[in-house]
């Protein structure tokens, strides 16, 4: 995966929801053409602090997008749509 991609998705091993989120974010760049990086909590001290409670957690741009569940609809619209 690219490392330009506008997507990361924060993650931890075994993690049932964190494998949900990666099927959706298959299916949301199947679509877009975008990409999307993992980045594992237990690798970096700083994002489990910052997101160790609530993973999945979906950035879109560097930017918390949600977190728990993939909002694939939203996602789509915000990745397509122009920002101004």
């Amino acid at each position: 995966m690219s490392t330009d991609a506008r997507l990361t998705l924060i993650t931890r091993p075994g993690c049932h929801l964190c494998d949900d989120a990666k099927a959706a974010l298959d299916r949301v760049v199947a679509v877009t053409g975008d990409s999307w990086v993992e980045k594992d909590v237990t690798e970096d001290i700083e994002l489990e602090r910052e997101y160790g409670d609530r993973l999945p957690v979906v950035l879109l741009d560097g930017k918390e997008h949600g977190y728990w569940r993939v909002e694939e609809e939203r996602l789509l619209r915000d990745l397509t749509t122009p920002q101004l």
